[in-house]
């Protein structure tokens, strides 16, 4: 069954390499805690289509783009097989430090042919990337992944994090320490939820 990504007009070549990203995530996850065993339904959605929507937002100047706490490549893999048609280019990152996942990670990038660089390191640990673009889904806190963005965006970079129902919360908080631009784009895959397109990442103090 083919099955289609809002916004996104990719040729049947990229979406039937969606399909095999999927069809990993599904065999690996018996052994691996890749995503929760309920999503697996209703992966495209869930998964696919939530992970296509932030790379829509990649400023069309970047040529680096860094995914942090990576664990099943989403969005990080999804990011690099979309930008293989669409931003040859752009250069993928992908940060995991749970060696098991990371494992997954470059096997999944051999099968579907991606050039990518894979770090099994701690974000913390890893030399400053100055990435133009810095993603992260489902991993910490806004204000946690605001000190990653600090540490691995370029200065005018964009930080793009997908989050749930209590993202307006969380932006409050994080206000606390941090001083930001964002912008709430509304979410393709739960209606709750929002993405945040973030610039000019500085501590609250500076």
């Amino acid at each position: 069954m083919t099955r289609g990504l809002p916004g996104l007009d990719v040729s049947r070549e990229t979406l039937s390499a969606l399909q095999a990203y999927e069809s990993l995530v599904q065999r690996w996850n018996t052994a691996i805690n890749l995503v929760s065993k309920s999503t697996l339904a209703d992966f495209w959605v869930r998964h696919i289509v939530d992970s296509a929507q932030v790379f829509t937002f990649c400023p069309e100047k970047a040529q680096t783009w860094a995914d942090l706490g990576s664990g099943a490549g989403l969005p990080g893999l999804v990011v690099a097989i979309l930008s293989r048609e669409l931003k040859p280019s752009l250069r993928v990152t992908l940060v995991e430090s749970d060696l098991r996942k990371a494992t997954f990670l470059r096997q999944a990038a051999q099968a579907l042919d991606l050039s990518v660089t894979i770090l099994s390191k701690r974000i913390e640990s890893v030399p400053a990337l100055s990435a133009d673009v810095v993603s992260a889904r489902a991993l910490a806190h806004l204000a946690d992944l605001l000190a990653f963005a600090d540490q691995h965006l370029a200065l005018d970079g964009v930080a793009i994090f997908p989050k749930g129902a209590r993202y307006e919360t969380e932006v409050v908080e994080a206000r606390k320490a941090w001083s930001f631009d964002v912008v709430h784009q509304p979410s393709l895959s739960d209606a709750e939820a929002a993405l945040l397109v973030i610039r000019n990442i500085r501590r609250a103090q500076d």
